[in-house]
Order: structure tokens, then sequence, then C-alpha cells
């Protein structure tokens, strides 16, 4: 009865390590590394993209190779368009195979970098885990913010979190130091003028304080930077990118379309309101962009009060984008000489608080729009003092 005994805890104690050993040996065969992607023409790949790529060897003898994508969205859902205004846009984190996720970017000749996570094979398990539940129904959509929680944010986060307190990021910085988000986003903006003038008049205060070295990761390129100088006590976490794809090269500056409309709209203006034969110009250009600035204001409004985009609060650029020039347009001249005298004041406060980096404005393109502003109101200011 004793050696029946002994023999079944032998077994035991062999199974035991046999399954220890089996899922030391499995976990091995696994290879995690960060994807770092390129940026394309579309306005949502402006800034790149990022993923985490799973080689599992260790199933059966079939090699799966997945990737875990947190910057999926379903553009079929209903009220698409709506939702994204109101910022309220749900991402998910999707589990696509290595060649799907690869094929769009041979498609579009966009580069695709890769860096290997060096991990125990605890920490591989960990981390593979911790993705495989966020993947689950009631886990795996998230609501999206650009700067605070994005594909890129949300990798940032969980490597860490995985690793454990011993985890420290690399400096992903770049020089000069004390850049804020409007800088850094302005820089992947360099060739989409029109984008940029855009973006920068519907994004408020909240995006001109500095960024701290963690923040700046809400991007691609500086999370994969910020990966590459990781350590773990002192050991480095991941080695530099290599090359999956070459991509094409950046584009060109090319022409600042925007410097040469708003300079045609200040010269056609302020020719309107000094020569007097084209007096009845200086009035259709007075009353368009009284009309452009107030609906342009009033949508700034609806930005701030009526979506969850929190950059799109504290917006001073509603100093000279005045919803109130809409009633302007249809009020009588007597009586609007010290609302113009206000709206001169205004732009001036606008150039004090980007002076100040309170909140930054595109001055290299705006200024020849604010001129234009400036003898539209002055015109109005001598209107009204000619009817009184």
């Amino acid at each position: 009865m004793l050696r029946k005994i002994c023999l079944l805890c032998t077994c035991l104690v062999i199974a035991a390590c046999s399954f220890g050993f089996g899922d030391s040996t499995a976990a091995g065969r696994i290879r995690i590394s960060l994807l770092t992607c390129g940026t394309g023409d579309q306005a949502w790949e402006t800034f790149g993209h990022t993923a985490l790529r799973i080689v599992d060897s260790s199933a059966h003898g079939e090699q799966r190779d997945l990737v875990y994508n947190y910057g999926m969205f379903n553009g079929f859902d209903k009220d698409f368009e709506i939702n994204f205004m109101k910022g309220k846009l749900p991402y998910f984190v999707g589990i696509e195979t290595f060649r799907e996720f690869m094929d769009e970017y041979l498609r579009y000749n966009r580069n695709v970098f890769e860096q290997e996570l060096v991990m125990t094979v605890a920490q591989k398990l960990q981390l593979k885990n911790a993705l495989d539940l966020n993947t689950l129904p009631q886990n795996c959509f998230y609501k999206y913010d650009f700067f605070f929680d994005n594909c890129s944010t949300r990798i940032r986060d969980i490597i860490p979190n995985t690793i454990g307190s011993s985890f420290k990021w690399g400096n992903a910085y770049p020089t000069p130091y004390g850049l804020s988000f409007r800088d850094i986003i302005n820089q992947y903006f360099y060739y989409k003028h029109w984008t940029r003038i855009g973006v920068n008049i519907l994004l408020g205060s909240k995006i001109d304080r500095k960024m701290t070295n963690l923040e700046i990761m809400f991007l691609p390129d500086f999370l994969s930077k910020g990966l590459a100088g990781a350590q773990v006590d002192g050991k480095p976490v991941a080695g530099q990118p290599i090359t999956l794809i070459a991509g094409a090269p950046e584009p060109p500056t090319g022409t600042n379309g925007p410097v040469l409309v708003f300079w045609t709209i200040a010269i056609v203006t302020l020719c309107g309101l000094t020569i007097k034969p084209l007096v009845i110009l200086g009035k259709i250009m007075t009353k368009l962009l009284l009309i452009l600035t107030g609906l342009l204001g009033c949508f700034l409004l609806v930005m701030w009060f009526g979506t969850d985009h929190q950059t799109c609060a504290n917006n001073f650029n509603l100093l000279w984008l005045l919803p109130t020039n809409l009633l302007l347009v249809f009020s009588k001249p007597k009586g609007r000489g010290k609302y113009a005298l206000v709206c001169i004041a205004l732009i001036f406060v606008t150039l004090i608080l980007h002076v100040f980096k309170v909140q930054m404005v595109t001055i290299y393109e705006l200024c020849p729009l604010f001129l234009a502003l400036i003898f539209v109101y002055a015109g109005i200011y001598f209107r009204s003092i000619r009817v009184a």
C-alpha cells in the first residue's frame, strides 16, 4: 500500500513539473514587439499608428502571428458622423493577423518599424493575458481622445503596468524642450496648410501647455523613442526599430495656400474700404468677413459647450471670431461704433495671448486676416460717427 502511495505521489510531482516546464517553454516561444507605422494622406493617418504584435509558436506546433490594434472603429455605425462631432466615438481594441495589418501599409506605401520587447517569460504571459482581457466584448471599447486616450497611450500605459514599478521610460522628448501639444501637431501638419489652420482655430488653450515626457508619447513616433531608451533595473527593454516597410519619402512643404488667400482677402478689403470708386466692394467684403467670423464663432461655441471634445474648451479664438458679428451685419450703422472699437481691442488681446503663449495662433497665416478685420471695424466705427 505504501509503495502505491509513493508511486502515485511521484507521478503527481512529475506531472506537475511537466506542466510547469511546458508552460515556461510555451511562454518562451512568445515574441512581443511594438509596431510603429508612418503617416498617410488621410486626416486620421497624419500622425501614424501603433500596435502590438505577438508571435506565438507554442500552439500545437502552429505559429500564430497576431496584431493587437487599439485604433479600430466602425465607420458604418449608425450616427457615426454625429458621434464623431460630439466626441463620443467609441474606438476598440481588436485582433487581426499580421498579414492583414501589413497589407494596408503595403498598399499605401507607408513605413512600418518593429521593436522587439525584451521581457521575462512571466512578463510576456502577463502582457498577453492583459491584452486578451482587453479584447473581451465587455472591455474592448473606449471613448477615443486624440491627445489623452488613443492607440498610442493605451500601449504606453499597459506595458509598464505589466512589467511593474521597475520599468522606466526612456527620453522621448525632442529638442528644444518645452514643446506644447500644439507645437508638436503643427510639425506633422507641415504640408497640410489648410488642415493646420482649421485644427489650430478649433482647438483651445488646453493644448498650449508644455508636455511631459510621458505625455508626448501620445504620438506613435515618440512612443517608439521612449521604448528604445526604456529600462528595467538598468537593462534595456527594447532595441532600436528595424524597418519592415521603408515607405514613401515625406512629401514637400508645398505652397502655403492660406497665406495667399488671406493676403488676397486683406488687399481686396483694404482697397474696397479706402478707394472711393470701390466702395461697393468694401461693403461686400465687410459683410462677408462679418458673416464668416460670426459663423465660425458659433461653431466654436458648439464645439466647446455642445461636445465632449475637452481640447475644444477654453478657446480664446472666440475673441476675434465673434458670434455677435452675425447680428452686426443686419444692424443699423448708428450705435455700432463702440462695438467696433471693442472688436479691434479684442484682436490685440488675441495677439497678446499669443505672445505670452496662453493660446497660440498660426500668426503667419492669420496676420493678414486680422489686418482686414481691423480695417472693417475701423470702417464701421467711422461710419457710425458720421451717422451720429
